[in-house]
């Protein structure tokens, strides 16, 4: 029952875990629910998520096509700050670290909250900024590394708004870097979890496994998803239906109805919802 339990958390984690990086609010309580203590959960739910940072870049290499050269500069930054939150964790004595898990939890349900934008131009991959803005986004990845080495639940959430803001990225490319950034944090963070704390390997497994499945769809997702806002925002019924941008002369209601202009011969055609709205609208 565990392993199922473990499991089917492990798929909702790594699935909200790719999409937005919130797969210890689901992996983490079911560890409690199965019954281990809080430090021990908290790193065997940290070596277990090493395999939803497989999936979400496997799922992902579309997106990361070119980002190749910025990741490799920031990759230090976030595999030091992984290895700061880790050492940081088992420095704190277990009372402590179970006084502060509601607390890191409420600071989690905040940055849920937290408004991002995106669908702006994706220029994560260039990178041709003030050298002030490079290292003021570098310093912000070390410390969401920082606090996800440690606890982890939300910084997905933290570092994608952190590049959407800071990189003018598309969601999926930004989602993209933040599930690489976050994975190397997180396997520095495992391997000293996994020499120096007590990890149950009996629960990794049917977790990490669920994260796997889960953790590679959540990029299908995220791309399914830009791709509908686009399509959607580009339409010409989001756009108002302007019909002399589709080949139809503008007029007024009262003036007489004319013919629309022939379109140009390699125009490949309006699709359905500029159909409706030429044959409504744009009529002779």
């Amino acid at each position: 029952m565990n392993w199922v339990l473990l499991a089917g958390a492990g798929v909702l984690g790594g699935l909200t875990g790719s999409i937005a990086g919130l797969a210890s609010v689901a992996t983490y309580p079911a560890l409690l629910l199965v019954g281990l203590p809080p430090v021990t959960a908290n790193v065997t739910n940290t070596v277990a998520l090493v395999f939803n940072g497989i999936g979400s870049v496997l799922g992902s290499r579309p997106e990361l096509a070119g980002q190749g050269p910025w990741l490799r500069r920031i990759a230090p930054a976030a595999a030091v700050g992984g290895a700061v939150g880790a050492a940081l964790l088992l420095a704190t004595p277990a009372e402590g670290f179970e006084r502060i898990v509601p607390i890191l939890l409420g600071l989690a349900s905040v940055a849920i909250l937290l408004p991002h934008e995106g669908g702006r131009e994706a220029r994560v991959a260039h990178h041709q900024r003030h050298t002030v803005t490079v290292v003021l986004e570098a310093a912000a990845i070390f410390v969401i590394c920082i606090y996800g080495g440690y606890f982890g639940a939300a910084a997905g959430v933290l570092m994608l708004a952190m590049l959407l803001r800071t990189g003018g990225a598309t969601l999926a490319d930004a989602n993209a870097g933040k599930n690489v950034i976050l994975g190397v944090a997180n396997v520095v963070a495992a391997v000293i979890f996994a020499i120096f704390a007590p990890v149950q390997w009996w629960a990794v497994v049917p977790l990490g496994l669920g994260c796997l499945v889960g953790s590679r769809l959540g990029p299908i997702v995220v791309r399914w998803r830009s791709n509908w806002v686009s399509t959607r925002t580009a339409s010409p019924d989001r756009m108002g239906c302007r019909p002399w941008q589709l080949g139809c002369p503008r007029r007024s209601d009262s003036a007489p109805r004319r013919a629309a202009a022939p379109p140009p011969p390699d125009w490949p055609g309006p699709p359905d919802s500029a159909t409706r709205c030429l044959r409504s609208r744009c009529r002779a």
